[in-house]
């Protein structure tokens, strides 16, 4: 049996291609599109079912109020998460802080090591895929088994998640089976040689290829939904109970959790129990939402670690229109409304945060340095339907805007032509003086006349470098009147 875990594609996210190279090639891919297609709109569907439940009026003051919960928060962020601490030691825990990837990542390593185990489980976690941590662990000789349903198709798969709660969303039933067959048996109890597609029989054989692993494992890995600062108190929602094992099985338990993710205090905690299953698997309420605050003797864990990572948040914090980007809860219900996300998936984005909030996110977290962090900005037609359905509504568009001026205001500090900057500068020389914009409708409108006679009525294609806008573009051909001549033509004379 091969011990270490599955290695991913080869390269870090933040080195793929752009979102525009990434997009037309997802775009290409019929199976991809038809699995997120009925994906999507199955979880929409239910979702609108169990939000009417609620009552519109109901559910908007939920949105308020954990919008309201989430923004005191940031603003006294320092305050409870220094709360959050001395809560979680005096109750037993350890707590270590994280400045970024590679600190937090180096805490864990050591963690490990310290207890000279070669296998770890863990509970799926958006933070520990923000920061590589099974990457860094593998490269150390650990191993970092995936709990997780969805997420074990994605190891067994060697493949990157493409959504936030479904992280497997790409694959169907029978790609799920073919990955199975193939993978299990390297690395651990194999799948049944008549395994067939259908999803109980799948998921049992992920329960029996998991079962030793738990049964094994003396170390496990978490991240965390919320972290109650009045409490000490660790909180995870879960739909499958695996989760559960990981938090009460090992003899060490290494929780890895952002600094945004703390309530102030443990009545906050409902607020965001009723908004959170109904936006992200459209239930009431989670199977599993489990709780745990420190050490009890011969109870579970009998070590626990928080590392508290800011990783990129900080810098988010600092900046006002971002800022809210912070309140999100990872419910996805921005990814399953968005038609960008719908047609291309989320390998697209090069990001681990894909779809409306990897947009408004990763750039503040990371910052517009990588061609990946340039391009998501513009992976968006800002339709709105996102900040629509944010259960803590973020304004999304608008910090998606708002990330869209920091490229511009990049390129622009970079000192070397861009297109975009050099048409950009020509427009504000031709719109700040009235005359230099007379002289554009004249030769516009003998442009018109001319294409009017040879009956043109759009442009294109256009030669490079314009044709990389227009070849995606309808560009109409210029009228042959401009509306100032018409007004002098038939209403200043008529006066």
């Amino acid at each position: 049996m091969t011990r270490l875990t599955p290695a991913p594609p080869p390269g870090k996210l933040i080195d793929s291609p752009p979102f525009k190279v990434n997009a037309k090639k997802e775009l290409a891919n019929p199976v991809l599109r038809k699995n997120l297609r009925f994906a999507t709109h199955t979880i929409r569907a239910k979702r609108r079912l169990r939000v009417s439940e609620v009552g519109e009026e109901a559910w908007q003051q939920l949105r308020d109020a954990a919008a309201e919960i989430k923004d005191r928060v940031a603003r006294h962020l320092d305050t409870y998460l220094l709360q959050l601490e001395e809560t979680l030691t005096a109750k037993g825990a350890v707590v270590h802080w994280a400045r970024d990837a590679a600190e937090a990542n180096q805490i864990v390593v050591d963690l490990v090591k310290a207890k000279q185990v070669q296998d770890v489980v863990k509970i799926k976690s958006m933070v520990t895929q923000e920061i590589d941590l099974n990457e860094s662990l593998e490269a150390n000789g650990v191993a970092a088994w995936e709990t997780d349903l969805a997420e074990l198709i994605v190891q067994l798969g060697h493949d990157r998640p493409s959504h936030i709660l479904v992280p497997a969303i790409h694959r169907n039933r029978s790609e799920v089976r073919e990955i199975f067959l193939r993978e299990m048996g390297r690395y651990g109890t194999p799948a049944p040689a008549d395994l067939s597609n259908d999803p109980p029989v799948l998921a049992a054989a992920a329960r029996t290829h998991l079962r030793n692993k738990f049964l094994a494992a003396k170390v496990a890995i978490s991240g965390g939904n919320f972290a109650i600062a009045e409490t000490g108190t660790l909180v995870i929602v879960e739909s499958e109970g695996n989760g559960r094992m990981c938090l009460t099985l090992p003899e060490t338990l290494i929780s890895v959790v952002g600094i945004e993710k703390v309530l102030p205090t443990f009545d906050d905690l409902e607020v965001f129990l009723q908004l959170l299953p109904r936006s992200s698997t459209a239930e009431r309420m989670n199977p599993y939402t489990s709780m745990w605050s420190g050490i009890t003797p011969g109870d579970g864990p009998q070590e626990l670690h928080v590392v508290l990572v800011d990783n990129g948040r900080t810098q988010a914090l600092a900046d006002e229109i971002g800022r809210p980007a912070l309140r999100c809860i990872r419910c996805s219900a921005c990814l399953n409304i968005c038609p960008v996300y719908e047609r291309v998936g989320g390998h697209a984005y090069g990001s681990v945060y894909p779809g409306p909030i990897g947009i408004a996110l990763t750039p503040q977290l990371r910052g517009i340095k990588s061609v990946i962090d340039k391009s998501l900005p513009f992976a968006c037609s800002l339709c709105n339907a996102c900040a629509d359905v944010c259960p803590v509504q973020i304004p999304l568009p608008e910090i998606i805007v708002h990330n869209r001026n920091r490229v511009a205001e990049a390129k622009q500090s970079e000192r070397r032509p861009h297109l975009e900057t050099t048409a950009v500068g020509a427009m504000t020389w031709v719109w700040k003086n009235p005359k230099h914009w007379e002289k554009m409708l004249k030769l516009a409108g003998l442009s018109g006349k001319a294409l009017a006679a040879l009956r043109v009525q759009s442009l294109g294609p256009l030669p490079p470098p314009i044709s990389a806008w227009s070849n995606a573009r309808d560009l109409p051909a210029p009228p042959a009147q401009s509306f100032r001549e018409w007004w002098k033509r038939n209403r200043e004379g008529a006066q």
